[in-house]
């Protein structure tokens, strides 16, 4: 009876754990389905949620000063990239989830100089030092690139561009698949790479 008993309970507990990772999966970011909402502070301490921008294109760039990957970036890609989409309607959002114990974590303001020293134009930049907004998109890496369509799908998840490497030469002859993949949104196509592996250093999340 006692067995009985027991199994029971290890088999409820085993149910409640299915349960669970079936709605973990079921959270993360996937290509194709509706992009999870979030809200997230902004460097400047306004409440952000992307349900503000529905209706929108939507640009969500994960970054970290301290990544040469991001600096490659960051030495006049990013930005032309923010500029000229934003010029478009499109909203940017760039995504820090480095955990405060990082050596590369920087405090709102700091950041906010970062990105102000670097004339970066994004519509936002958001904390995210807890790691959720990051760990529900499934972000691995410095930077990792995603386009929410207006209607609130995901529509593109992975790299900048084609050529994973920290030499600035290299973004001359790279695709850019995130200019591409708005392109071809704004002129009304599907995104024609949907999906790309990401590259660059590893987001150091909070244990």
């Amino acid at each position: 009876m006692l067995n009985h008993s027991v199994n029971r309970r290890v088999f409820s507990s085993a149910l409640v754990a299915t349960s669970f990772m079936q709605h973990a999966r079921a959270a993360t970011a996937t290509v194709g389905q509706a992009a999870p909402e979030f809200s997230a502070v902004d460097t400047a301490g306004k409440t952000r949620r992307l349900s503000d921008y529905k209706g929108k294109l939507v640009v969500l760039e994960w970054t970290n000063p301290g990544c040469p990957f991001v600096q490659k970036h960051y030495s006049g890609n990013m930005q032309s990239l923010q500029k000229e989409f934003a010029g478009k309607g499109v909203v940017w959002l760039s995504i820090n989830s480095t955990e405060a114990g990082s050596g590369d974590y920087l405090a709102p303001a700091e950041l906010a100089n970062w990105m102000g020293g670097k004339n970066a134009a994004a519509t936002a930049t958001l904390m995210d030092a807890s790691g959720k907004i990051g760990q529900l998109y499934g972000a691995k890496t410095t930077p990792h690139m995603y386009i929410v369509n207006p209607q609130g799908r995901l529509a593109y998840a992975g790299a900048i561009d084609s050529i994973p490497s920290a030499r600035v030469d290299d973004i001359k002859t790279a695709t850019n698949y995130v200019r591409q993949g708005l392109n071809e949104a704004l002129g009304g196509k599907a995104i024609s790479m949907a999906s790309t592996q990401a590259y660059g250093c590893s987001i150091k999340y909070k244990a």
